[in-house]
């Protein structure tokens, strides 16, 4: 019983203090003269000014930072744009290669070697100019970033351990971004 009692005295003097402050409180307007009242809400206003300045601010800062986005991705797509086309031409690329290869081997394919090297080398400028690169696999250091090991090859010399010592597949680079890695074999 005596525990009620106290909680019940609790709420009662909670109760009076928070009318006693809300008497203040208008006892405190009413004791403004109206040049301190203007200087409250003036200084209410001012406040609010600032809050919505500041808000503004961040969101025209989002808006650039979000313009700039836009515009910087979009450069990215018309730079990449034709990356999906280029790598379904790679495996012609390949085959023009393989075709070189073997007709430098027969004797009798002298003039038609020539005209496939032609338009082979007419082939690779204009991917080049349209940003395609060959990755360099001969005698490099492996890289994980440009070279795809499809084998570990045993060897002598030390030298020769965590080198390219084999190119399998060709890898290229569009425009600085790899769009194939090079298979190669890796001295172990």
């Amino acid at each position: 019983m005596e525990d009620k009692e106290i909680i019940e005295e609790n709420i009662e003097q909670t109760a009076g203090n928070e009318t006693a402050e809300a008497v203040a409180t208008e006892e405190q307007q009413a004791e403004l003269t109206p040049e301190e009242q203007m200087q409250k809400e003036l200084d209410e206003a001012n406040e609010k000014i600032a809050t919505l300045e500041d808000k503004y601010l961040r969101q025209a800062a989002e808006f650039d930072n979000y313009r700039k986005r836009t515009i910087k991705e979009k450069a990215e797509l018309i730079k990449n744009g034709g990356e999906r086309a280029i790598e379904s031409i790679l495996p012609v690329l390949d085959d023009f290669e393989r075709a070189i290869a073997n007709m430098s081997k027969d004797e009798n394919a002298g003039e038609m070697l020539t005209g496939v090297e032609l338009i082979y080398n007419k082939f690779v400028g204009i991917l080049k100019q349209n940003g395609l690169q060959k990755i360099e696999t001969e005698g490099q250091d492996f890289d994980t970033d440009y070279h795809e090991a499809i084998a570990l090859v045993p060897t002598p010399d030390e030298k020769l351990k965590g080198k390219v010592l084999d190119c399998i597949q060709t890898g290229y680079t569009l425009n600085d971004k790899v769009i194939r890695h090079a298979k190669v074999a890796v001295g172990e």
